[in-house]
């Protein structure tokens, strides 16, 4: 069963806060878009959970600006530019995506309002990550419910340029889109699996299985899942990092593991996506869990000497997707605490 108890904690009448103290949200840590967003997808999925949902859709649809963007963070009313990314952005129109298929008819049309007036500044990403979590909220709005928006258009445009970034950096031994492979990495080969799903190209599902084993290859080296630390990140011919592991990084592998399952059926992606799942849990570089059946909560990630023992919104709103993700293949009578 899932537990929202800390989710819930860290919601006030705004949204979701960023940070917290230990277990305790922190009110001064502010808001971001990328927080608010992720809540919104796992509020969608929650039993009787509309006016959580409606919530964190106002969030987003307050945090849009007059010249057609979104702002990342707002503290004490006030909005502020310089933390804003592409990949923010790239996140909100997934969330905005998934709302649409929402049953509550009105977060539905604000999903699809939000979508249709923050698509077209996608057209000029340059980030990776940006680009593949606008490639993912494309595909995942079901194209056809917008033939007269020209998403399959900017798919092609979008997939175009992620592949590209492969093209320049990929060799014989490094199978990646950058020359440093660093936070949310499985989004990259995930959008380009789903890219496949809608146009049918043979290059965009070649680079996604290619890519997805080498991070694979990579991030399951010891038989478990082992994140790159983002102390330095892990830079071709050099040493990975092992700390710190944060919480958001297995969340991502999960949801693109299982996306390529889904997509193409190989049960290895599976296998894998259970395993990584398990970090939480204690199948990690230190053998301890993550989840604190206390609170609710989630610690913000594995360092050196153990547990980061702060709580803060990113750390259980990954927990809570991946036991969201996870929640249909339990039902499918898949052991998770049995599977290697």
């Amino acid at each position: 069963m899932l537990d929202y108890k800390h989710f819930l904690q860290m919601t006030d009448e705004i949204g979701m806060l960023q940070f917290s103290r230990l277990s305790t949200p922190d009110p001064t840590s502010g808001y971001t878009l990328d927080d608010n967003a992720r809540a919104l997808i796992i509020s969608l999925s929650m039993e009787n959970g509309y006016n959580h949902a409606l919530k964190y859709a106002s969030y987003l649809n307050n945090a849009q600006q007059k010249d057609g963007t979104w702002s990342n963070f707002l503290f004490d009313n006030k909005y502020y530019p310089h933390f804003d990314s592409e990949d923010s952005f790239g996140r909100a129109l997934l969330a905005c995506s998934l709302a649409v298929v929402s049953p509550y008819n009105n977060i539905s049309k604000l999903g699809k309002q939000m979508l249709l007036k923050n698509v077209l500044p996608v057209k000029n990403f340059r980030s990776p990550r940006g680009i593949a979590y606008a490639l993912l909220a494309l595909c995942k709005a079901k194209p056809e419910d917008f033939k007269n928006n020209n998403f399959e258009t900017l798919i092609s445009t979008l997939s175009e340029r992620l592949i590209s970034f492969y093209q320049l950096n990929h060799q014989k031994n490094w199978l990646w889109f950058e020359e440093t492979i660093t936070y949310c990495n499985g989004v990259l080969p995930q959008s380009l699996y789903n890219v496949y799903t809608i146009t049918g190209d043979k290059k965009s599902l070649k680079i996604a299985h290619e890519s997805l084993n080498f991070l694979c290859q990579i991030l399951f080296r010891d038989g478990y899942l082992n994140i790159i630390g983002n102390r330095g990140w892990h830079t071709r011919n050099n040493t990975i990092p092992l700390f710190d592991q944060q919480p958001v990084d297995a969340a991502s592998i999960i949801y693109s593991c299982l996306d390529a399952y889904e997509i193409i059926g190989e049960i290895e992606y599976l296998e894998l996506a259970v395993k990584a799942y398990k970090w939480y849990h204690g199948l990690n570089i230190h053998g301890i869990s993550l989840y604190d059946n206390q609170t609710g909560g989630c610690y913000d990630g594995l360092t050196p000497k153990g547990l980061n023992l702060n709580q803060g919104a990113e750390a259980v709103l990954s927990l809570l997707f991946s036991d969201t993700l996870m929640k249909k293949f339990i039902e499918k009578e898949i052991d998770i605490n049995k599977s290697s």
